[in-house]
């Protein structure tokens, strides 16, 4: 039966589809607000009304579900796993804000994440400008109190903040002031931007990745984190320009594609509550790089999360 996302009637049915047709919900989930029976529920926020550079990234979403159609039909590399037989997962669709009112962006942001949390339902989002994470941190927090964050980026984003601002660069700084996350317990990994202060997270930056590789960043990862409550946040931009050049802020000398999906896909210990994919802006990209890139580190988020259930 075509179009999946429309008329599927059963949430683990992994369907045949022409990949270059058909409805774009993430993976060809089911598009619904339907939270029954429902494990992950992925979500577009598309704003990007915070960025310092170049815009765009309202696109994303959109751009990063067409990108996933290539993921929905085949079993997950590089496990063999059904994703979609071991885990619930629907496209939850849009949050809805005003373009013209950027103020409540927050409060809606909080709220669309509060209802699916309320559920008991994982998010899973799609930006978006990064500054979506603020207001993601927001709810998760309400559920799961302090948390440690897992940062993938090429900017610190920890700038002054006046606890006002709609920035793309200083959301983790308010982050902290409001007692949302633990930066202690938390690690910011690609880095390549320097700023004074750290506010006390401990920090992978791009030549640390290189020059340890792989395992060692993921060794790190593991040990900072241990078994606390995890959100993982995840900047496009963290790659290099060859491998993300649809982002508002690429910058030079980044992670590549195999390292940033190795190191995701060696996590499998743990514990995330949440996780977001922001700064795709497809008006930048080449032949859908960046979206695809953005789509399969998602993809391979799920099967942590669906890896995590079997050994439960």
């Amino acid at each position: 039966m075509p179009d999946n996302a429309f008329t599927a009637d059963d949430l683990h049915r992994q369907p045949r589809e022409m990949t270059y047709a058909a409805a774009l919900s993430f993976l060809r989930r089911k598009y619904t607000r339907d939270l029954t029976g429902v494990e992950v529920a992925v979500t577009g926020l598309p704003f990007d009304s915070a960025t310092s550079n170049r815009p765009g990234a309202r696109l994303g979403p959109a751009a990063i579900r067409a990108a996933s159609v290539q993921l929905a039909e085949l079993q997950a590399f590089p496990w063999g796993l059904n994703l979609y037989q071991e885990l619930a997962i629907v496209d939850y669709g849009d949050c809805y804000f005003d373009y013209g009112y950027p103020e409540q962006v927050v409060d809606r942001i909080v709220e669309h994440t509060r209802t699916i949390l309320e559920a008991d339902v994982m998010v899973v989002s799609l930006g978006g400008d990064h500054f979506v994470t603020y207001p993601l941190l927001r709810a998760h927090f309400e559920k799961y109190g302090p948390l440690s964050l897992l940062h993938f980026d090429a900017h610190c984003d920890t700038w002054p903040d006046d606890g006002k601002r709609l920035d793309h660069g200083t959301m983790f700084t308010r982050a902290v002031a409001d007692g949302l996350v633990i930066p202690e317990r938390s690690v910011q990994v690609g880095l390549r931007t320097h700023n004074d202060e750290t506010l006390g997270f401990n920090i992978l930056d791009a030549p640390w990745v290189h020059e340890a590789g792989v395992n060692a960043t993921i060794d790190r990862i593991v040990d900072v984190l241990g078994t606390h409550k995890t959100y993982l946040t995840f900047d496009i931009d963290c790659l290099d320009p060859a491998f993300a050049p649809g982002t508002g802020t690429p910058v030079a000398g980044g992670l590549t594609s195999h390292q940033a999906l190795s190191i995701i896909r060696g996590l499998e210990k743990i514990n995330f509550v949440g996780m977001d994919l922001v700064e795709v802006a497809p008006a930048y990209d080449h032949a859908e790089v960046t979206a695809i890139n953005g789509a399969t580190i998602v993809h391979d988020f799920l099967c942590l999360v669906a890896l995590g259930k079997t050994r439960t």
